[in-house]
């Protein structure tokens, strides 16, 4: 069955529907980040297609991106595995310690190039992929032993997470240490090893979030928004609003009124709350499947290769897209506590953008007839 799914990829030459599904979800991403930021704009830039003419920008260099990614020789990738890492906490250094770093909110999880703000911590996604599919694909059968199959990724990954907790930036942190989860169930770690690791970093969770009163009053308002809905509930009460304001059609493309002030980081991280408010229930199951779609064509795609790194590189590649989608939708249907997890390919943001672009240039190289 494998192979009949190998061949009939290497007929197709490359996955159309996935690259079909992500251009929908640009396309409709670009329409409702006009929508949810032109009032905004107007009123902070001077200009109410401010925001999304960088993001039309930001489109423009994640194509350009994926077309480099879709050719890119694997193997040379591959044999940079470790590059990546060490780029990859060069960055996150810079963020930290240099004159290029960027502040907002108290928080130094950016690098400012010019006009163009880089967030580090998506660059360490993919590092941190390629480094995992590597490893696990060449430690296959010494994967009995702890210190071989957990120790080694921990360290790794220990580093990158230590450095955005710094910045300070825990979502990002508990992001790959879920994404190493992950990988290393797919690469065949032991169940036990995996749940010793699992219950070790919830309790280090749990320690980190009692220590500090901002993640606190993220819970708090988890639990129950509205009982301080002007202050520590007000964003996830917003997008609820939102959510609960546009029933089954909406109430029309740019007719939204959540997005005039009211709801926080509307062309951001709350953008699925205006699909929700302006196309309703249709628009967000949709939304639900296009992502659907997409996170379905690339597990096809690992699932179909025969060579096991290409797989776990694959596997890795869509849960990078696949744990953005599934944690954004959780903050903004109040599932998960409320953090800036970005929505790949909706969300205005260039990083974010262009490194999801990338990861489908690599997922779309990897269903090529080559594999």
């Amino acid at each position: 069955m494998n192979e009949r799914r190998a061949e009939r990829m290497e007929r197709r030459g490359f996955d159309y529907l996935l690259l079909a599904a992500a251009l929908v979800l640009l396309g409709l991403g670009l329409v409702m980040v006009l929508s949810a930021s032109g009032v905004m704009a107007e009123k902070y830039m001077g200009n109410k297609y401010h925001f999304f003419i960088r993001q039309a920008g930001f489109s423009v260099a994640g194509l350009f991106i994926m077309t480099i990614a879709w050719v890119f020789p694997r193997e040379r990738l591959y044999s940079l595995s470790y590059l990546w890492i060490v780029g990859a906490v060069f960055l996150l250094a810079l963020a930290l310690w240099s004159p290029l770093r960027h502040e907002a909110n108290g928080a130094f999880r950016w690098l400012r190039l010019g006009s163009f703000v880089m967030q580090p911590l998506e660059l360490a996604k993919l590092a941190l992929v390629v480094y995992l599919a590597s490893f696990y694909s060449a430690k296959q059968d010494l994967l009995g032993r702890f210190s071989v199959a957990m120790v080694p990724p921990l360290l790794v990954t220990g580093i990158l997470a230590g450095l955005l907790l710094m910045q300070p930036d825990f979502g990002g942190a508990s992001f790959l240490f879920l994404l190493m989860l992950l990988m290393a169930l797919a690469g065949g770690v032991r169940l036990t090893h995996l749940g010793a690791v699992g219950i070790a970093a919830a309790c280090a969770a749990v320690v980190l979030v009692s220590q500090s009163p901002n993640r606190m009053r993220r819970v708090f308002a988890f639990v129950d928004p509205f009982v301080d809905p002007l202050d520590t509930g007000y964003q996830l009460v917003q997008s609820l609003y939102a959510l609960g304001s546009g029933h089954i059609f909406g109430v029309g493309l740019g007719a939204g009124k959540q997005k005039l002030f009211f709801l926080p980081e509307a062309h951001n991280d709350f953008l699925v709350a205006v699909i929700g408010e302006e196309l309703g229930f249709i628009g967000v199951s949709a939304l639900f499947l296009l992502v659907g779609v997409l996170l379905w064509r690339g597990f096809v795609i690992a699932w179909s290769r025969s060579d096991l790194r290409d797989r776990l590189f694959a596997f890795g590649l869509t849960s990078v897209l696949g744990l953005g989608f599934v944690l954004n939708m959780a903050v903004v249907l109040g599932a998960a506590p409320p953090k800036g997890v970005p929505m790949p390919f909706l969300s205005y943001g260039g990083s974010n953008l262009v490194v999801s672009f990338a990861t489908l240039g690599l997922l779309l190289n990897l269903s090529r007839n080559e594999g």
